[in-house]
Formats: structure tokens, sequence, C-alpha cells
């Protein structure tokens, strides 16, 4: 197959970075000048894409589209590109729930193919090699597997239904994300304390992700009749140390849906997500 033009929106840190990766496949990676900052056109010519002064020439001359830009803008920017009633491939790999993949790909067909795209990793930049998942129509999967072949950017193919790509991506990010959030809200109330070194301590001990361990989550629902009230009161303990409490009172809040398996050592983790989803 002949090598393909390719048109990345927008090039940040992690969109630069992934269009560079697919040069080595591609007969041009073209970028929209327009608009954009001057640490945009560095990063673009530190990646090695081509310059072009207008969406409608980029979209005219790209075979295959990436859209990798901030998740707010996702369907603003598809809705330009339905404007110019692309007709290629268009990888809608932004950070957003499956419902508004599908709405975009419902904006774009029939005149494009589109394919859903998950970016999990770190931009593939200093030996970093993130991945992208893909779902969509096999022809379409199979050659952005081939634009990134031998690549930083690892590609895996979860299935031909738009919107798998993106709830993988979502599903770990919330964990991912979260769980940052939750280390500087735990080391925020031990240093208020004086106890934070201690915390680093404790917490060093174990280094693995809970992530891994789905099954302790029937644990975790035997165990919410007590742990909600004692994240109440860290939420408290939070709200005194001049920190967003918010956070530990929605896990309460999710914990009281498990409130009726106080201490049911039978529960299974298929039992647990059930009552998790229809308290």
């Amino acid at each position: 197959m002949d090598q393909p033009t390719v048109g990345i929106l927008h090039p940040g840190s992690m969109g630069a970075a992934v269009a560079g990766c697919a040069t080595a496949n591609a007969a041009a990676v073209l970028w929209c000048e327009a608009g954009r900052s001057a640490a945009s056109a560095a990063r673009a010519a530190e990646f090695g894409l081509t310059p072009v002064s207008a969406l409608p020439e980029l979209l005219d001359r790209s075979d295959i589209v990436i859209s990798l830009c901030p998740p707010a803008a996702a369907e603003e920017l598809a809705s330009d590109i339905a404007e110019h009633a692309f007709t290629g491939l268009y990888v809608e790999a932004n950070a957003i729930n499956p419902e508004r993949v599908r709405r975009i790909a419902e904006l774009l067909e029939p005149s494009a193919t589109v394919v859903d795209g998950g970016v999990v990793g770190s931009p593939p930049v200093g030996g970093k090699t993130p991945t992208l998942y893909l779902s969509g129509p096999a022809a379409a999967t199979e050659r952005i597997e081939e634009l990134f072949a031998g690549t930083a950017v690892r590609t895996a193919v979860l299935g031909t239904e738009v919107g798998k790509a993106s709830a993988l991506k979502l599903s770990y990010a919330s964990f991912q994300k979260t769980s940052r959030v939750l280390v500087a809200l735990a080391i925020g109330m031990a240093r208020e304390h004086g106890v934070d070194q201690e915390l680093i301590k404790v917490a060093a001990k174990r280094t693995d992700s809970y992530l891994s361990e789905p099954l302790y989550v029937a644990k975790t629902a035997a165990r919410a009749w007590r742990w909600g009230p004692e994240l109440e009161e860290a939420a408290d303990a939070l709200k005194a140390a001049g920190l967003p409490p918010e956070m530990l009172r929605a896990a309460a809040s999710t914990l009281a849906r498990w409130n009726d398996a106080k201490d049911n050592g039978e529960l299974t983790l298929t039992d647990a997500l059930d009552r998790l989803a229809q308290p």
C-alpha cells in the first residue's frame, strides 16, 4: 500500500509526538498553522511535521486525519471537519466518552470513515512507548496499525465497535488520574499534622496498584458500611486543613450504595459491581 498523507489536529505535546512517529510510514504529516502558537510551530518543527496554511488544504491533502486536542474541543473540531466533507479516515483519539465518539462518527459518516482511538501512556519521547488503542472498521484499524508499525507508538485493536477504545481510555484515566489527586489530598492532610514523611514511609511498603486487584472490590463492598463514615471523617479533616473535601465525600456516597452488603463474606465481584450500578 502506498504511504498515506496524514494530518494532525492539533500538535500539542501528545499530538506532535504521536504525529512524529507517524512520519516513519507516511508520505508526509501535515499540520495547520492558522491560529496556532509559536510553541505549536516549534513542536511541529521538532517532530518533522509539514505546515499548511489552512484547514481545507490539510483535509484535501490528507488520507488520514488524527484528532488529538483538548477534550472540550473535540466535537467542535469534528464539526469543522464535517463542514469540509472530509472523505478519508478520521481517528478520533481524544480523551472523550464513548457517547461523544459515537456522535462524532454520526457527524462525519458516511463521507469519512471513523476510528475510535485512545492513547494510554506518556508521549512517545525519551524511550516511552504509549499504546494507541483502536476500535472501528477492521480495514480502517489495520491502516492505523500499519501507520505506526515499528514506531514508539504501539497499537492494539479492541474490535469493530466505535466507543470501545475511548471506554478503555477513560476507565483507566478515571483511576490513574483520580488516584493522583487522592495522593495530593492524603499528603496534604498528613502535612497539616506534621506526619507527611511518616505517611510516605507507610505507603512505600506497598508499590503495586489497587487497579490490578479487582477481586478486592467485593471485600470493599462488605466493608463499605464502616469505610464510608471513615471517609466522611477524613473529609472533615481535609476541610479543617483548608483542603477540598468533595472527593472523599463523593467516595463515601459511593460506598453507601453497598451498605446493605455489610460483612457479606459470600459477595462476589459480579455481585458487588451489580449493586454499585443498581443500588
